[in-house]
């Protein structure tokens, strides 16, 4: 056997568990939601072809669209916060200095904890009047505020715990990109005059987009369908206040196991992927792929 038929074994066999797995627990599934999306299904092992009429049921539900408005204002409002606090984050982590090693594991640490146990962590701290947060807010009046129970606020108090939780994830992601960042473009630059802006500006934002476009992918396919679009929400409002966090996954979840309505959840698993790969499409053709204006 030739060196290089080992080695393409060798990469078989490592790419092996992650395919097996995609296949099992993606693909797969997909493909037989698609195929139940045709069906009535009430969860009892009962299937009723109906053909288009889970998607056709879509356009007069209301709460559907609600859900969908809660998931393209957390996408919107979470993405970019969620960005901005991560890369000033590795931008401050970037260069040694004693004790940067805890420093980054402080960051990173919320993303270690499970999502269940984050979601009641924040919800015992947001506990109204008696949770630890309304007891340092009080000197300032806000004692009597409930983040998680007050409409207006349950959807912003979603975005910041999420952007706590994933910030030490997307900071490690900038961070292996500013690895890559020659330092000999920056001194360069350095020597021809440019302030730490213009470095930032010319030379290490440049470089940074194919980095920054994943992040920003990556993001929003999980802000719509990851473990804080469902797990973190469900833990602390299930959707609530007045349905302000109910997330279209959750939505597609309660379809599913609270009315046995497995058929309609199913069509709206399609949709919602469809929506998906189109915008993350979009984004790679305007995009280049993150190389924006690069021939």
């Amino acid at each position: 056997m030739t060196r290089r038929r080992r080695e393409a074994l060798a990469a078989y066999a490592f790419l092996a568990p992650d395919t097996i797995g995609l296949l099992v627990f993606v693909a797969i599934p997909m493909v037989l939601a698609f195929g139940v999306a045709f069906f009535k299904v009430d969860g009892f092992g009962n299937y009723q072809y109906v053909g288009l009429a889970n998607y056709k049921l879509m356009a007069g539900d209301d709460q559907l669209w609600a859900s969908l408005k809660v998931t393209a204002m957390y996408v919107v409002t979470f993405v970019p916060i969620a960005f901005v606090v991560s890369f000033a984050l590795a931008m401050l982590v970037r260069n040694h200095f004693k004790g940067i090693g805890w420093v980054r594991s402080a960051f990173f640490l919320p993303n270690v904890v499970s999502l269940v146990v984050v979601g009641l962590i924040w919800q015992f701290l947001l506990v109204d009047k008696r949770g630890a947060l309304s007891r340092l807010l009080a000197p300032l009046g806000l004692g009597d505020v409930s983040f998680l129970g007050t409409p207006s606020l349950a959807l912003g108090t979603y975005v910041v715990i999420s952007v706590w939780f994933l910030m030490g994830y997307q900071m490690l992601v900038f961070l292996a990109g500013l690895k890559d960042v020659p330092k000999e473009l920056e001194d360069a630059a350095s020597i021809d005059g440019a302030g730490p802006w213009q470095r930032f500006r010319y030379v290490i934002w440049p470089l940074l987009r194919p980095t920054s476009f994943f992040v920003v992918v990556n993001s929003t396919i999980g802000a719509v369908t990851g473990l804080q679009a469902f797990d973190l929400v469900f833990v602390l409002t299930k959707g609530g206040p007045a349905r302000a966090t109910s997330t279209v996954v959750l939505y597609i979840y309660e379809q599913a196991f609270t009315f046995n309505n497995m058929g309609y959840a199913a069509a709206l698993t399609t949709v919602v992927v469809a929506i998906l790969v189109v915008c993350t499409g979009l984004m790679f053709g305007f995009t280049r792929g993150g190389r924006f204006d690069e021939d």
